[in-house]
């Protein structure tokens, strides 16, 4: 008998770690769920209206840029460009889409070729892109937020 309450003792002073309980802070979830965030990708890519009829993501983002192309490359084509010589070049226009769905241009990479051609070049991208319709911005777990682009414009003048 008294080898039986001996172990029984044993078992319950060995078992009492089973019911400690583990208290977690908001804190520790909260590091654990962004170390599973991937913030490289968006769950909804920036768009325009005309882009409202797509479902898949990439298809999205396809519109999105090929819209944004069409737009500056029609801007471009109202103005009178007179060169000296030919001109083929692509223009790398980086651009950041905020969360208000304002475009704001970073950074505008011409050849000095080309600038040396068309001095008001970037003044023309730029004022094409202000003509834009509405953008409405990248969305993340339901949030809104900030997107950064880099886009390739073929310019090629006769």
């Amino acid at each position: 008998m008294k080898q039986i309450a001996v172990t029984l003792l044993l078992l319950i002073l060995v078992s009492c770690q089973y019911f400690n309980v583990k208290k977690t802070t908001p804190e520790a979830i909260l590091n654990e769920e962004l170390k599973t965030f991937n913030w490289n990708e968006v769950d909804n890519y920036p768009s325009f209206s005309v882009c409202d009829s797509f479902q898949d993501k990439q298809d999205i983002k396809y519109c999105f840029e090929t819209t944004l192309a069409n737009h500056i490359s029609e801007q471009l084509q109202y103005q009178t460009i007179i060169v000296n010589q030919d001109v083929k070049d692509t223009i790398m226009l980086s651009f950041l889409i905020s969360e208000k769905g304002e475009l704001l241009i970073k950074d505008i990479e011409i050849d000095s070729i080309t600038i040396h051609e068309i001095p008001d070049l970037k003044a023309s991208i730029t004022e094409s892109l202000n003509s834009l319709p509405q953008i409405f911005p990248a969305v993340k777990r339901g949030q809104q937020v900030k997107t950064q682009f880099k886009m390739p414009i073929v310019l090629q003048v006769n």
